[in-house]
């Protein structure tokens, strides 16, 4: 029986990428994303090229969502083996600027969005004493940026939730860990303005944004048995824009 993989966000970018990167490894997928169409739409490259994935729409801030998804895959493939909270989205505006509404939904994604997905599925992962979770992260939540206030804040507390659970959990067989990409080229940066992304990009070592399946192939070696010893780790995919 092929072990269970849960990707939120994966409609497209990196989610999408994800997701198709772990069946190639030999997860069955349950894809979530907000979006039905684009869910529907990733499970089907899965399946056109050999894999298992199902998908399941949902609103990861949403407590009786999160449940469905996790019911949908338990009927669909069994327990979560592994879980990428990667829901997430972008926008930018000036602290000065932001409403507190803007900030609310930025942390309710992301953030209350991560702990609603791991609360569904870590009781079982520590039942069996065994288990993955990936975080999804930014290096904006390291150095944060500049009109991206809430959303550095909404990836910095994601960091520090990911310490803060591994010292939890890693005894108890479930391994849990972080990417903090950088700058990538996927629909949700390229909605931020041009302006931004062009002096991001000469900031960066290597003078380039990355591509989403960069950032896949990172969470595909999270998810190994090669990263046993990987926990509470943030594993930077940023183009040299944090080096630690």
């Amino acid at each position: 029986m092929a072990p269970v993989a849960i990707v939120t966000g994966a409609g497209s970018g990196i989610g999408r990428a994800t997701a198709k990167r772990l069946a190639k490894d030999g997860f069955a997928v349950l894809v979530n994303d907000q979006n039905a169409a684009a869910a529907a739409e990733t499970a089907q490259e899965i399946a056109a090229a050999g894999g298992q994935a199902s998908a399941k729409a949902g609103d990861v801030s949403r407590e009786e969502d999160v449940a469905a998804i996790v019911a949908h895959a338990e009927r669909a493939f069994g327990a979560c083996d592994l879980l990428v909270n990667n829901a997430g989205f972008v926008h930018q505006a000036l602290f000065v600027d932001l409403e507190p509404a803007d900030f609310d939904r930025m942390f309710a994604v992301h953030v209350r969005g991560t702990y609603l997905c791991t609360r569904a599925v870590l009781p079982g992962m520590l039942a069996r004493r065994d288990g993955v979770i990936v975080n999804m992260a930014s290096q904006l939540g390291q150095i944060g940026g500049v009109e991206l206030v809430h959303y550095s804040a909404a990836k910095a507390a994601i960091i520090g939730m990911t310490k803060a659970l591994a010292r939890e959990v890693s005894n108890q067989g479930v391994r849990v860990n972080a990417v903090a990409p950088g700058p990538i080229n996927t629909p949700l940066v390229m909605r931020i303005s041009e302006d931004w992304r062009k002096a991001k990009a000469a900031q960066l070592p290597m003078g380039r944004f990355g591509e989403p399946e960069e950032v896949a192939g990172v969470v595909s070696f999270l998810a190994s048995k090669d990263a046993a010893l990987f926990v509470g780790q943030t594993l930077g995919a940023n183009s040299g824009d944090v080096m630690l």
